[in-house]
C-alpha cells in the first residue's frame, strides 16, 4: 500500500511539472512585424537633418539592399555624396528668411520635395542641425519667380482732322483698379504658400496647412482667397482638437 501511495505522489508531481495534462509549454516568441521601408526612409532623413550622416548612411544602405531601386533612398544617398550645385543647378537667387520658415518647408515650397532639404542645406554651405532666423539670407536654386505683368488700358484713338464723316468713338473700357499691395508684401510667395497649404489640407495634415496659410497671409495680407482658406483651415483644426 505504501509503495502505491509513493507512486501516485510521483505521478502527481510529474503532471504538475508539465503544467497539467494536455498542456505543452511553448518557448517560442511571436515574430516581430518588419519595419516598413517608408518608416526607415523617414528615419534616415531625420538622422541627416540632425547631422548624423554615419547612422543615416547605414540605414540607407539597409534600405537599398532590400529595395535597390527605391527612389527616395537613392535621392537621399545622393544628397550626401553629390555636389549640391550638380544636384540643384548652378543658377540661384536670394531669399530672405521669414519668421516660421524651416529648411524642410522651403524645400517643399521651392523644390517640390521636403526631403531635398538636406541638399538645400548643403547648397547654402550650412551644416545640420540648423535653425533658420528671420532676416537670414539663403540662395534658392533656379530662376526667381516672375512678377505678373500689369494690365494697362488701351490708349484712346487719335482724332482725325480730315473732313471724313465722323464715326462713333469706340468705347474704351477702363479696367478696375486692383487691390493695393501692402508695403513689403510678396504676392508671388503668398500664392505659392497658399497652394502648398491647400495641398497639405487635402492630405489631412491640418496643422501644417494652418502654418503654411498663415505664412501666406503674412506674405500677401490683402489677398481675400488666402484669408478665406486660412479661416477654413483654422475651423477644421479647431474641430479636430475638440474631438481629441
Amino acid at each position: 500500500m505504501r509503495i502505491k501511495m509513493v507512486a501516485a505522489s510521483l505521478a502527481a508531481l510529474a503532471l504538475a511539472a508539465c503544467g497539467g495534462p494536455g498542456r505543452v509549454k511553448s518557448t517560442s516568441t511571436p515574430p516581430t512585424a518588419p519595419v516598413s521601408v517608408a518608416t526607415d526612409t523617414e528615419a534616415a532623413f531625420g538622422l541627416l537633418m540632425q547631422g548624423k550622416e554615419g547612422p543615416a548612411v547605414g540605414k540607407l544602405k539597409s534600405i537599398l539592399k532590400r529595395e535597390p531601386m527605391n527612389p527616395t533612398a537613392t535621392m537621399l544617398s545622393g544628397s550626401i555624396k553629390g555636389d549640391p550645385k550638380d544636384l540643384l543647378g548652378p543658377q540661384s537667387y536670394p531669399y530672405t528668411v521669414r519668421a516660421g520658415d524651416t529648411m524642410e518647408g522651403l524645400a517643399q515650397l521651392f523644390l517640390g520635395n521636403r526631403m531635398k532639404a538636406y541638399q538645400l542645406l548643403r547648397y547654402n554651405g550650412l551644416k545640420a542641425p540648423v535653425t533658420l532666423a528671420a532676416g537670414q539670407e539663403l540662395r534658392i536654386p533656379g530662376e526667381p519667380p516672375r512678377p505678373e505683368p500689369v494690365r494697362r488700358a488701351d490708349p484712346e484713338p487719335t482724332r482725325s482732322t480730315s473732313a471724313a464723316p465722323s464715326t462713333p468713338k469706340p468705347k474704351v473700357t477702363t479696367p478696375k483698379p486692383s487691390a493695393p499691395v501692402a508695403p513689403g508684401a510678396n504676392p508671388v510667395a503668398g500664392r505659392q504658400l497658399r497652394t502648398a497649404g491647400l495641398a497639405a489640407l487635402n492630405q489631412g495634415n491640418v496643422d501644417r496647412a494652418v502654418g503654411l496659410l498663415r505664412r501666406a497671409k503674412q506674405a500677401d495680407p490683402a489677398n481675400p482667397l488666402i484669408a478665406r482658406d486660412l479661416a477654413r483651415a483654422e475651423r477644421i483644426a479647431a474641430t479636430v482638437r475638440a474631438r481629441k
